[in-house]
């Protein structure tokens, strides 16, 4: 590999930001944005009346509801490092979509609101962060609102999580009284709401503040100073060996709707994340983004609409090695078939713009006909092989889905076609009358469909819930007998054509199971 590719490669740093609804999650990925220059302005999701939406929310639904349902990914450039934010949803009836992105970065930021401190859509993502071994750095939101207090959010980070903390800077107050944050690494104080001449204040080699500062007199600075005492003899010691490991997280404070601390968290971050990480394949080879010469990568998403005027899809690719030139030759591994790519894409939300060379690390978007799945891998060179699978979850929650005007049969099918192959919902039909049912993991789910169906494919949809449902595949489709099926264990298709029992509950799996025992039922994650 020549030496600017490898250079290339190495500048980059592949990030999902992960955190409960409301965390703030949306208006820190504006702000890295505004650092990155990669926008002007950055419009908070509040800012509903001034008709400013956030800029990674880009459908329609999301700026009604002011909540991030899709995977945005986001590209800039910051001292020397190329940055792909990708903005997960926080929302927990898309942590499909979620749990997927994650399988896409290197490294993931997860925002803590300081009131709340650990809610349950953070540790569930924590967790599969966790899985992965992915490494963790945390910013604790919201320091310009009164919250809890510092010491208890990290000790809620270390007993919730099960992760050791390393607080990289520490707040002076919070609320009406935040005077600052104590920054520990770069060893000096930050003042919130001041001059930029005046922002930073240097400390001496006992750890004081070295110059005279009305903020010595007050108690928030005392109680800071002793904290960071504690935390200097008591406190976990810094290794960035554990934190590549997702062992150890480096914690930051600050606010982000305020602009406060963002900027020292985005430079320290960008010292510290991982470059480009190796994946593995099914039949377990690493595939190094840098010793790999090869071009290759593997699709986690594809979304349909981005812009509703073309009617187009994207599938998002993940490049894991080598190198991406428009033009060349691809082949799908599933399938075997080789390509010329001609039409590829980088994002900001919405705002895309054709991409002519893109490295290990970097997202892009291919131009998608119907040829792509979610999981399939994508190569340059003769040799395929095939990247881990990626995880696909049962859905709990079923709706019987028809047509309002029968008129419309034709975009009806279009529409579900196309945003079932998102991954987000899951399409079976009834054996003989071919009717359509459709699973998700949460309710949100069935709503985006039907708010998108009605917005762009111009077709009004009725569902009819069938409640939550166990829906469990069959191993030894050969052996099923359609007299198995009954209203308390129905059984359907799936998108693939493969069989599936929805039952009715635990009691009536159970009772299928001992009647028919040699049919062997699985579900997915």
């Amino acid at each position: 590999m020549n030496s600017n590719l490898e250079k290339d490669i190495l500048s980059r740093r592949t990030f999902a930001i992960i955190s409960h609804p409301d965390a703030g999650k949306t208006t820190i990925t504006e702000k890295l944005l505004l650092f990155g220059g990669a926008i002007r302005d950055a419009g908070t999701v509040k800012g509903k009346k001034t008709g400013k939406f956030a800029t990674s929310d880009w459908m329609e639904i999301e700026k009604q509801r002011g909540i991030s349902v899709t995977s945005s990914v986001m590209q800039f450039d910051y001292n020397g490092s190329r940055v792909n934010i990708l903005d997960t949803p926080g929302h927990q009836d898309f942590s499909e979509d979620t749990y997927r992105t994650l399988m896409a970065v290197d490294s993931a930021v997860m925002v803590v609101d300081a009131a709340k401190g650990i809610e349950a859509q953070t540790l569930k993502l924590f967790k599969v962060c966790k899985m992965r071994g992915i490494p963790i750095f945390t910013f604790i939101n919201k320091l310009d609102r009164q919250g809890k207090e510092p010491l208890e959010l990290i000790e809620e980070l270390e007993e919730v999580l099960g992760i050791n903390a390393y607080p990289m800077n520490w707040p002076i107050g919070m609320g009406k009284e935040f005077l600052g944050i104590y920054d520990r690494y770069n060893k000096r104080i930050e003042q919130f709401r001041t001059d930029e001449a005046e922002r930073f204040l240097p400390i001496d080699d006992n750890g004081e503040l070295a110059v005279e500062h009305p903020m010595k007199v007050t108690s928030y600075y005392s109680q800071a100073m002793d904290d960071i005492l504690l935390l200097d003899e008591a406190g976990n010691a810094y290794s960035e060996e554990k934190i590549r490991r997702g062992e150890l997280t480096p914690v930051f404070f600050g606010s982000a709707l305020t602009n406060f601390g963002v900027q020292t968290f985005l430079e320290t971050y960008l010292q510290f994340a991982p470059t480009p990480q190796p994946r593995i394949t099914e039949d377990e080879q690493f595939i190094d983004p840098v010793e790999h010469d090869e071009f290759s990568g593997f699709i986690f998403k594809i979304q349909a609409n981005m812009n509703p005027a073309h009617r187009d899809r994207i599938a998002f690719v993940r490049i894991v090695s080598g190198k991406f030139e428009r033009g060349m030759n691809m082949t799908l591994s599933r399938t075997g078939k080789s390509f010329k790519v001609t039409q590829s894409t980088q994002f900001l939300a919405d705002d895309r713009e054709t991409v002519d060379e893109a490295v290990a690390g970097d997202i892009i978007g291919l131009y998608d006909t119907g040829t792509y799945q979610i999981g399939d891998t994508v190569v340059g060179g003769k040799k395929t092989f095939q990247f881990e699978k990626l995880p696909q979850f049962t859905p709990e929650l079923f709706v019987r889905v028809t047509a309002k005007n029968v008129m419309k049969s034709k975009q009806f099918h279009k529409g579900i076609l196309q945003l079932v192959q998102e991954g987000a919902i899951q399409y079976y039909k009834t054996l003989h009358t071919e009717e359509v049912i459709l699973g998700a993991v949460g309710q949100l789910q069935f709503e985006v469909f039907e708010h998108r169906m009605n917005n762009e494919y111009n077709v009004e949809v009725k569902m009819e819930p069938i409640g939550s449902k166990i829906a469990r595949w069959i191993e030894n489709e050969e052996d099923v007998k359609e007299s198995m099926s009954s209203g308390r264990s129905m059984l359907v298709k799936d998108r693939f054509d493969n069989l599936v029992f929805l039952f009715e509950n635990e009691f009536a799996m159970r009772w299928f199971a001992d009647k028919n025992e040699n049919i062997k039922l699985y579900s997915l994650l």
